[in-house]
């Protein structure tokens, strides 16, 4: 055991706590659908999702700081590598996906086949996720000064964003009322009046997935504009999610149109700036090669 530790840097012990942040993530979930009955979701313990949402951003926090640390505090990184790409793993692949299951899959209120489809989709991230992963460690993607591919916090922020502000938006009044839109016979069997935009998720999902395993260039968050949009984004998460806790934990009704529509605005302006972030950061990683082309 005492050789163990000693294997480990301060930067290994913050990923070892990212790692259970992501644990703790999937532990809530466990308990936000327990005594849930109706296809309704009624017995969904709200509170416990957003929770889990607190405990993944926690650890996207750590995944940032803990690469600065270990280049400044730890002379050796026996550890760090494996310990990061496990931490990654659950994190922002597992927990993410383990959510979204969660809260669209209704535990058996759903129809088999979107059930399946759903399943599917979960599955595409997590092993989309692992890739992405698995290449940034065989690539050594610390020494280029671009990601290749949505990188896995990335994945989950936006998801994270658009999954929420979907469960959300039966409660902002926006878009179809309870007695305007039939239930997608996709989604549920049961009939009845539903303005779930639940099917939206599944795209999404194997977007995200393509989006973590393709070639496409994006710029590292250390300044200009894609560092700005980070913390914009992080910012717009994190102020949505404590709201909403804060909201629920005074004995609020979960779904309160004025609290609702503020997280969804901010979750839509988090989901917006990570699409915004993937569709115009090559532009900025080619005037930065360009610029090193040039200088040299």
């Amino acid at each position: 055991m005492r050789t163990t530790y000693r294997m480990m840097g301060i930067a290994d012990y913050i990923t070892l706590a990212n790692a259970l942040f992501g644990a703790i993530a999937v532990f809530m979930l466990v308990l936000a659908v327990d005594g849930l009955h109706d296809p309704y979701g009624a017995g969904m313990k709200n509170q416990y999702i957003w929770a889990a949402v607190l405990f993944i951003i926690l650890s996207i926090i750590g995944d940032i700081i803990d690469g600065p640390i270990a280049r400044k505090y730890s002379k050796r990184r026996i550890l760090g590598g494996s310990l990061d790409i496990m931490s990654d793993c659950l994190s922002f692949c597992v927990a993410p996906a383990l959510m979204i299951f969660v809260m669209f899959g209704r535990l058996g209120s759903a129809t088999p086949f979107w059930t399946v489809l759903l399943a599917i989709g979960c599955c595409w991230l997590i092993a989309t996720g692992m890739l992405r992963l698995a290449r940034f460690a065989h690539e050594g993607g610390g020494g280029v000064p671009y990601f290749s591919g949505l990188s896995s916090p990335a994945s989950a922020l936006l998801l994270m964003s658009l999954s929420l502000l979907i469960w959300l938006q039966p409660s902002t009044g926006i878009g179809p009322s309870l007695s305007s839109w039939d239930c997608n016979p996709l989604c549920f069997g049961q009939g009845g009046d539903k303005p779930y935009f639940d099917f939206l998720i599944l795209p999404f999902m194997f977007i995200a997935g393509g989006m973590m395993i393709s070639d496409r260039k994006l710029p590292k968050l250390k300044k200009g504009w894609p560092l700005y949009a980070s913390i914009a984004q992080m910012l717009c998460l994190v102020i949505a999610t404590v709201i909403m806790m804060i909201h629920i934990s005074r004995g609020g009704d979960a779904y309160d149109l004025g609290i609702s529509r503020i997280a969804a605005v901010l979750l839509l302006l988090s989901f917006t700036l990570v699409l915004f972030y993937f569709i115009m950061g090559p532009s900025v990683v080619a005037k930065e090669m360009q610029e090193q082309t040039s200088e040299e």
